[in-house]
């Protein structure tokens, strides 16, 4: 019997199903037990336990990220792990392992400080920092994983420790990359950045002006400052009352700029992006940092998606002609394809070294797909597709952030990091997990 503070749920019990279910309903998952973690000493009871009957653990905040069936084993869920502490003067915040980067965005604003938050503020803040981060001040303060402090984490062999530079310094650079593969991050301190509006939003062009505009924004892009994030965007509507009138059932070629400078330069560095047509909408405006994530609007209900990535070390004009071939307004393509401009300070090594992976990428390619019901083939080879003709472009790299779930083969994990890179986190992993306990995630397998 495990004791713990927090809820077991077992199948059959009530609410089993709700605990059992993540972000992605592409998984159906069917886990022996889901542990609801209270604190922290709930946590280490759970991956003992894990460890004497012979389970793997899996480990779930937002279920943004678990990558692989949880059929039989143990999930640990940190979703009441609550608490967010903003230090204006250290300019640091504390958040438990349960937070949302929403709840950080209201802590910090009163402040005039931001963290290095992603694109949705629903998601997890320790499961994104843990895969790098990337967000919409990144090109000018870098990776989010760049900017923790300390990492209290439970380990395979049901300790906690405390992860800093001076305190676990390999266990410590292994966790800002290396994601859930070295145990159970419970709570994390990281810096926050003297940011308090920005001038952002997006450019919705209709099908007939698409090429025109991303051909032009990857001219433009190449030339923006570190302080402005951008992304571009194909996408086919839905035909839904939630949606801008505008937008509903129509085809758009999606500009996003985040900037973080003064807006009148904002006003300056989006003209050109403007003179690329007349949009269907535009929502480009000064808005506070804390509503950030109406930038990208992604969904925060659950769904059934399929994702991949490459990334890419230019968007060369071909590049931008085979993601108009295969997902342009003249398809009827799946993919909704999204392209994210890196470059600036994702570029640099941080302060204290990291296992962050994809700093020689210029652009991030990511498409994802609605799964549909019998579409699965069809979406995968579509995907395939896509990725296999940009490959002229691509680093031969991903973003372990992005991966879908069919990313979880060792082989496609590793593309998440550079080779030696790679090689020291198989090596560490086989002094903090030896027995890969904690294997239900974008696997690094301890070396032999």
């Amino acid at each position: 019997m495990i004791e713990t503070t927090g809820p077991v749920y077992r199948p059959g019990d009530d609410d089993y199903d709700a605990q059992r279910t993540g972000y992605n309903l592409a998984l159906d998952h069917h886990p022996a037990l889901v542990v609801a973690a209270a604190d922290t000493a709930d946590v280490a009871a759970a991956v003992r336990y894990a460890d004497e009957h012979g389970l793997a653990v899996a480990v779930r905040a937002t279920g943004h990220g678990i990558s692989v069936p949880t059929d039989g084993q143990l999930v640990i869920s940190t979703a009441g792990l609550k608490g967010v502490t903003v230090d204006p003067d250290a300019r640091t915040a504390t958040l438990a392992a349960g937070v949302r980067w929403h709840e950080v965005l209201a802590a910090a604003a009163p402040h005039g400080l931001a963290p290095l938050s992603g694109s949705n503020p629903d998601v997890g803040a320790v499961g994104y920092t843990l895969g790098g981060g990337i967000g919409l001040l990144g090109r000018r303060y870098g990776y989010a994983a760049d900017h923790v402090r300390r990492l209290d984490v439970v380990t395979a062999d049901g300790r906690l420790r405390t992860a800093t530079p001076d305190t676990e310094p390999d266990l410590f650079w292994a966790l800002r990359g290396g994601k859930d593969n070295f145990g159970v991050v419970v709570a994390m301190e990281i810096d926050l950045v003297p940011v308090a509006t920005l001038f952002g939003g997006g450019l919705y062009f209709p099908a007939e002006s698409a090429a025109a505009a991303l051909h032009g924004w990857a001219e433009w892009s190449r030339t923006v400052p570190e302080e402005l994030a951008t992304s571009a965007q194909l996408i086919r509507y839905p035909d839904l009352p939630v949606l801008p009138e505008p937008l509903r059932g129509r085809y758009a070629a999606v500009l996003r700029v985040a900037w973080s400078g003064p807006a009148d330069q904002g006003e300056d560095l989006v003209k050109p992006l403007r003179a690329l047509g007349t949009p269907l909408l535009d929502t480009v405006r000064e808005l506070p940092f804390q509503d950030a994530g109406t930038i990208h609007h992604e969904p925060p209900f659950a769904h059934p998606a399929y994702d991949r990535n490459t990334a890419l070390r230019e968007l060369a004009p071909e590049a931008v002609d085979t993601l108009l071939d295969l997902a342009g307004p003249d398809t009827d393509s799946p993919l909704i394809v999204e392209i994210r401009l890196q470059g600036g300070a994702y570029s640099r090594e941080p302060a204290v070294p990291n296992a962050v992976g994809g700093r020689d990428a210029g652009y991030l390619a990511f498409s994802t797909s609605l799964i549909e019901p019998g579409r699965l083939d069809d979406l995968r080879a579509a995907h395939r597709t896509l990725h296999e003709r940009l490959g002229p472009w691509s680093t031969g790299g991903a973003f372990a952030n992005f991966f879908g779930f069919d990313a979880a083969d060792p082989a496609t994990v590793r593309t998440a990091y550079p080779e030696d890179v790679h090689r020291r986190l198989t090596e560490l992993k086989a002094v903090y997990d030896p027995g890969n306990l904690f294997r239900l995630n974008f696997n690094i397998p301890p070396a032999a």
